[in-house]
């Protein structure tokens, strides 16, 4: 069975940085392509960013084009998204997500991801 945990969530000023991680249980890690997700209250799951599985590719969300990055350490079965700049409007619970097979232009969609995280929940302060 495939768990998927996130940590590093919290809380910080406009301006700030975080750096939140995702661990994925199993044997076939490598094999994932990886996303993460975000969802502010009262809003719909959006989509953030996504990385092929050997970490080569990767797809952003108009939101957060050149403030975030995701990134992978297969050796860890861990999944990164460092988030700089943050905003008010960033404030969300962030999911993360694996699904198999290669990245493609439908990784932005929820639907096609197989495991999911609780979630870990950024709340950033004007």
């Amino acid at each position: 069975q495939v768990q998927v945990v996130e940590s590093g969530g919290g809380s910080v000023q406009a301006g700030g940085s975080l750096r939140l991680a995702c661990v994925v249980s199993g044997r076939f890690f490598s094999n994932y392509v990886m996303g993460w997700f975000r969802q502010a209250p009262g809003k719909e799951r959006e989509f953030v960013a996504a990385i092929s599985w050997a970490g080569t590719t990767t797809y952003y969300g108009d939101a957060v084009t050149g403030r975030f990055a995701i990134s992978r350490d297969n050796s860890k079965n861990t999944v990164f998204l460092q988030m700089d700049s943050l905003k008010p409007e960033d404030t969300a619970v962030y999911y993360c997500a694996a699904k198999g097979g290669a990245l493609d232009s439908d990784d932005r969609f929820e639907r096609v991801y197989d495991y999911w995280g609780q979630g870990t929940q950024v709340t950033v302060s004007s």
